[in-house]
């Protein structure tokens, strides 16, 4: 009963820092990641597709520190972070793992419009379409980009809700390799 209202009062504490910012949040240049505190209860799966069409879900990624970046190529903001967090996958990727989750709406995203954005991009993280948008409702997701940071065994540990400046980026991930020893 304690897990469930844990839960219950994380979910609402997320849904209520989202709706006050919209996908145009402003952000300081060197702020960190928003703290939701410590918490042991794990975090709501969801299935997502790779630009292969095969399933993923959360749960898979579990092992690593993990890091969920919410985003659409129609966002100004998540375009503008796209490149941190290309950057400091190729630097982090071999300790943490990274889920760039495309809100794949079937109108302003489709699977074939973000895979031509990856590619003309270049972009080298592994990205994934949530076309059943099973993630976006899992988390309340009403305004992008959203990042989690999710320890190794799948506890919330921060996130960030609008753009993320490469500063914040590279002082979570460090946190997360850090405490992942």
């Amino acid at each position: 009963m304690i897990k469930k209202l844990t839960a219950l009062f994380l979910a609402v504490l997320l849904c209520i820092s989202l709706i006050g910012c919209g996908s145009t949040v402003k952000e300081e240049a060197d702020t960190t990641a928003e703290t939701t505190g410590e918490s042991s209860d794990k975090l709501p799966d969801f299935k997502v597709y790779d630009m292969d069409g095969k399933a993923v879900t959360l749960y898979e990624s579990f092992g690593k520190p993990l890091v969920v970046n919410f985003w659409a190529t129609w966002c100004p903001p998540c375009k503008a972070e796209m490149p941190y967090f290309d950057e400091l996958y190729k630097e982090y990727g071999d300790r943490v793992d990274f889920m760039m989750v495309n809100i794949t709406d079937g109108q302003r995203d489709t699977t074939a419009s973000v895979k031509a954005f990856i590619g003309s991009n270049k972009y080298s993280f592994p990205v994934y379409c949530d076309s059943e948008m099973s993630a976006a409702m899992a988390y309340g997701v009403n305004s992008i980009p959203m990042t989690l940071f999710i320890d190794s065994e799948g506890n919330l540990i921060n996130y960030k809700v609008g753009a993320i400046s490469e500063s914040a980026l590279e002082s979570m991930l460090l946190k997360m390799t850090e405490e992942a020893k």
